[in-house]
């Protein structure tokens, strides 16, 4: 007989016997002196003085322990609305005030995106929750700006580019940039105290000039947010009515998302794109990936930097912390949000791989805490392969969607290779011929008329396409039933990487291989 069961019921009580007993009258782990308000683990507990210390803490030693950000440096926070984005507006708020003890000592800019549309919310909806996001953002005091997910469809081809990244002005050594910087901070300073002639009343004077007692009224609700016209809405809703899985529309709504963050960061003149992905998230994003074929891009999905664009590197500053720790936070202190429907907001919970997913990671959470600490220490320690090449480097083809390096140049002995077998035999081709070979086999055969060799089938441009994207990528846009619906970005840098491959071809034989060794 088995005995699995029989000993995870012993292996559980041990466990919770060995469990420390929680109680009321429980003392703060770090002062020792004030009662506990939260436990964020078993044996964890901390007064709210304190909680928000460590949370303080925690936020800048990431940032601290990097060394990315450099002073004077432009940063762009992506803002959703929800509780980890909220939370890290209010440390990056905190952290250039000027009671901080250790300043933050970049330049930050803030932006949102409305996915109302996708969401299926009315235009009464979206207008209620922009409001209430613009009041958020104007009340931080620093520049943002507020975009549809509609004008995904008027970027530019070069959003889908990789952008070799301009370091002639950021000196290679964290510290001398630091000191450089707090160098010109402090002449600058000495320069405006030098400059001030005026005498002391009469400075005095004209700040109690500017005061004023009455509090600042709220921003209007209809400042500046227009929402985009019908018709960019009913194609936007006409692609991912295109889509067939639910696990397909989330894939595409984060591609489109990014695009549309990049595309800002960079007409903007930001080097750094801030987004809130927390630990909880990152442990559901990182089995969903395995789930979906993501696995050779772990790295770059979720680690702290992401430079897959070149010119704009994603940072994670919150993925330290637990969605547990950032909801205590947010409540605790009165850090608005601004909540909104998700795709997968099915009663199901076999919806999309991303809830299956989620589900699995919160029951498991549950019964054993770790488990969450567990998945996120696994992703520290991946690295990206060697044999694709290295993600800040501009010779390795990069996917249309995602643009990181292509991971289907695999040899015979690869799963990949082993999949194309598969998807040949469905199609009833021989397993040793690929795919561009077999088309051009079947055009040559006596039964297909002449005239149908210069006029491509849906097939092939399908094929084509699917040739530009990365393994991840291509189980997404399979479940497409149409790529018509893309944004014309998409077709365009398509056509162009086609184009350029059937150049490459025709001129093979007379170009030099790279690795050539040629002794003068």
């Amino acid at each position: 007989m088995c005995q699995v069961p029989e000993e995870d019921e012993q292996y559980c009580a041990i466990v919770q016997t060995q469990m420390p007993e929680l109680s009321l009258e429980q003392k703060c782990m770090k002062c020792k002196e004030r009662s506990a308000v939260l436990i964020i683990r078993i044996g964890d507990a901390f007064c709210k003085a304190c909680f928000k210390e460590y949370f303080v803490h925690k936020f800048r030693a990431t940032l601290g322990k990097n060394r990315l950000i450099y002073p004077g440096e432009k940063v762009l926070l992506a803002l959703s609305g929800g509780p980890a984005s909220s939370s890290m507006l209010q440390q990056v708020q905190e952290g250039l005030s000027w009671e901080a003890p250790k300043k933050l000592r970049f330049v930050p800019g803030l932006v949102h995106i409305d996915e109302g549309a996708v969401h299926g919310q009315s235009l009464k909806e979206r207008e209620k929750r922009m409001a209430e996001m613009e009041l958020i953002l104007k009340r931080s005091g620093f520049p943002y700006k507020i975009i549809c997910l509609e004008e995904v469809f008027n970027l530019p081809s070069s959003v889908v580019h990789w952008v070799s990244k301009d370091i002639t002005n950021v000196a290679d050594d964290y510290k001398v940039a630091v000191d450089g910087f707090l160098c010109r901070h402090t002449q600058l300073e000495n320069a405006e105290c030098g400059s001030r002639t005026c005498s002391i009343g009469t400075w005095v004077q004209d700040k109690v000039a500017k005061l004023s007692t009455k509090e600042p009224e709220p921003a209007a609700s209809t400042a500046t947010f227009c929402l985009p016209s019908s018709q960019s809405t009913q194609t936007l809703n006409q692609l991912f009515d295109s889509v067939k899985s639910l696990t397909a529309k989330e894939e595409l709504l984060h591609t489109l998302r990014s695009h549309l963050l990049v595309h800002t960061a960079r007409d903007q003149g930001y080097s750094k794109l801030m987004i809130g992905d927390n630990c909880t998230r990152l442990a559901v994003k990182l089995l969903t990936n395995i789930s979906l074929g993501r696995g050779a891009f772990l790295a770059m999905d979720t680690g702290f930097s992401d430079g897959r664009y070149g010119d704009v590197v994603l940072v994670r500053p919150m993925r330290e912390y637990s969605l547990k720790e950032i909801s205590f936070y947010n409540e605790m202190f009165g850090i608005p949000t601004v909540l909104s429907a998700a795709l997968n907001c099915k009663p199901s919970e076999k919806g999309s791989i991303h809830q299956l997913t989620e589900t699995f990671i919160n029951k498991l959470q549950a019964d054993f805490p770790s488990t969450v600490s567990t998945v996120y220490r696994t992703s520290e320690k991946l690295n990206v392969a060697s044999s694709m090449g290295s993600p800040n480097s501009d010779s390795a083809p990069r996917c249309l969607f995602c643009l990181c390096p292509l991971d289907t140049r695999a040899e015979k002995a690869s799963t990949f290779y082993a999949t194309l077998v598969s998807e040949h035999l469905s199609w009833k081709r021989s397993p040793d011929i690929p795919v561009s070979e077999a088309v051009e086999e079947e055009r040559r055969c006596c039964r297909k008329p002449t005239a149908w060799i210069s006029y491509p089938t849906r097939a092939d441009e399908r094929s084509n396409f699917l040739n530009l994207l990365c393994y991840g990528c291509r189980v997404t846009t399979k479940d497409l039933s149409t790529l018509d619906h893309l944004p014309h970005y998409v077709h365009s840098e398509a056509d162009h990487r086609t184009h350029r491959a059937a150049v490459h071809k025709e001129i093979q034989e007379f170009l030099l291989p790279d690795d050539a060794d040629w002794k003068t």
